[in-house]
């Protein structure tokens, strides 16, 4: 009973990490500027490549007979979901910095709170 439930977490995680990557691959192509399209990456890797990874460590947990390979399958997944949710903000935040103090073009603008208190430092 307790693999069924955990196949299908993973199942509904996986479908939604699949899910999330189209949205982001869609953002990429319809989004009008760089900094949006900075957004709609790190959606597809949070909301993608977070939760496809913890559905594998619930799928391998579920499936996977050898108790030895469950875990390092699970463990290993888990580390490399911690690992994506905390540098993919970080380095989209860093990236989205740089550009900005660059001069890289923010067209169509809406506001600039970077602009409107003098710039990057």
């Amino acid at each position: 009973m307790l693999a069924l439930v955990s196949l299908m977490i993973s199942y509904v995680l996986m479908g939604i990490g699949a899910f999330c990557s189209v949205v982001g691959a869609i953002g990429m192509i319809r989004f009008p500027n760089y900094f949006v399209r900075l957004h709609a990456s790190t959606v597809s890797v949070i909301g993608g490549g977070f939760t496809t990874l913890l559905g594998l460590a619930f799928y391998s947990a579920a499936v996977v007979t050898d108790v030895g390979l469950k875990y390092l399958l699970s463990s290993g997944a888990i580390i490399v979901a911690i690992f994506l949710f905390i540098t993919s903000p970080v380095s989209t935040h860093a990236a989205a910095r740089a550009s900005h103090k660059f001069g890289i073009p923010v067209e169509p603008k809406v506001c600039d709170k970077l602009e409107e208190a003098g710039g990057v430092k």
